[in-house]
């Protein structure tokens, strides 16, 4: 392997990281600015314009850019042994993750464009549960990367089908312990 490829292979494996951070954060803003609806003004004002600022950084400065460099840099890598790639069973799955991914992003963008414009259209729980989807997804590309085999394809298939209903079952927990807690503190204020 020569060193251009090394630098090429690590610089796509950090632009991933990258992309993933801002798939992760982005959503936990949009969960926070949606919240920040239920507040009573002037605070619904300034935590709303601050979750914009916040979330346009974010988007443009650093989650567009990691993926268009990780969308740049993956075929570069692939070049490198593409009939190997091109023919194996798992790489075209994970390639198939990848492309859901990228559907992924595309509609976070969409949520973007519309908080950005105070639209509202999703609650907070909906958003707790797409924020998990890119969860699913790393796990995916990452079980298919390391263990390259179908046999290994099958396991790590299951073991995400495991992973997200355990996931659903602690989303679905913590919003039963978030409504206990309103209850509670309403029951407290009277």
């Amino acid at each position: 392997m020569d060193n251009l490829f090394k630098y090429a292979l690590a610089l796509h494996i950090i632009f991933i990281v990258t992309w993933f951070a801002g798939l992760f954060y982005i959503v936990r803003l949009f969960i926070y600015h949606t919240e920040a609806e239920q507040k009573a003004e002037p605070e619904r004002s300034i935590l709303q314009t601050q979750y914009k600022i916040m979330e346009k950084r974010l988007w443009y400065g650093i989650t567009w850019p990691s993926m268009i460099i990780t969308l740049i840099l993956g075929p570069w890598v692939m070049s490198y042994n593409f009939m190997y790639y091109i023919t194996s069973a798992y790489f075209i799955l994970k390639l198939c993750f990848v492309a859901a991914l990228v559907l992924y992003h595309i509609q976070c963008h969409v949520m973007f464009k519309q908080l950005q414009n105070d639209i509202v259209k999703h609650s907070s729980f909906k958003l707790r549960l797409w924020n998990e989807v890119a969860t699913v997804l790393l796990f995916a590309i990452v079980f298919l990367i390391v263990l390259k085999s179908n046999t290994g394809l099958v396991w790590g298939m299951l073991g995400l089908i495991i992973f997200s209903g355990t996931l659903l079952l602690a989303i679905r927990i913590y919003k039963k312990s978030r409504e206990n807690d309103e209850t509670n503190e309403k029951d407290s204020e009277q």
